[in-house]
């Protein structure tokens, strides 16, 4: 039998999904801890490409909006969700996510509604989650860190977890 944990950090991004709300019901709070690290981490990291705003703001998920939606995980375990972001799509905003993610991430591109529902599950309170990001002094997107994370809904093992 083989190990997938040990296949996992090899996998390559076309190989890698983002995890569903269910299985974001499955982290623990060595899961939770892990992911509050690794955000910190990557917010140093991204912080030398843009500029992030010190306050939250409304979460981007509006009807028309133009934004293009990513995720940035863990490689050892992809359910820990790491980021999620919405960047304005506008050649002037790519980023360099090879060297932003390194070899502990991983940077995914999803769907709205994936964004949507893995932000819903991560941080279930409605609006302001997301900071704005500069490049150039012009907003190009937002972002929302784990570290933001304050709980998880009653039905996640991480809540029972922690009573």
């Amino acid at each position: 039998m083989i190990n997938l944990s040990v296949l996992q950090p090899m996998l390559s991004t076309t190989e890698i999904q983002s995890p569903t709300p269910n299985q974001i019901k499955t982290l623990t709070l060595t899961d939770l801890v892990i992911m509050n690290n690794l955000s910190v981490s990557m917010k140093e990291q991204i912080k030398k490409y843009i500029d992030i705003d010190p306050f939250t703001t409304d979460d981007p998920f509006n009807e028309n909006d133009d934004y293009e939606y990513s995720v940035i995980l863990d490689k050892t375990n992809t359910n820990r969700v790491v980021s999620i972001l919405a960047t304005k799509k506008e050649p002037t905003v790519q980023l360099p996510w090879e060297s932003i993610v390194g070899n502990q991430l991983v940077h995914l591109p999803i769907s709205k509604s994936e964004a949507a529902a893995l932000k819903h599950e991560l941080m279930p309170k409605d609006t302001n989650n997301f900071y704005p990001f500069r490049k150039s002094t012009r907003i190009a997107g937002y972002i929302m860190f784990a570290f933001q994370i304050c709980g998880l809904p009653p039905q996640s093992s991480l809540s029972q977890d922690m009573m």
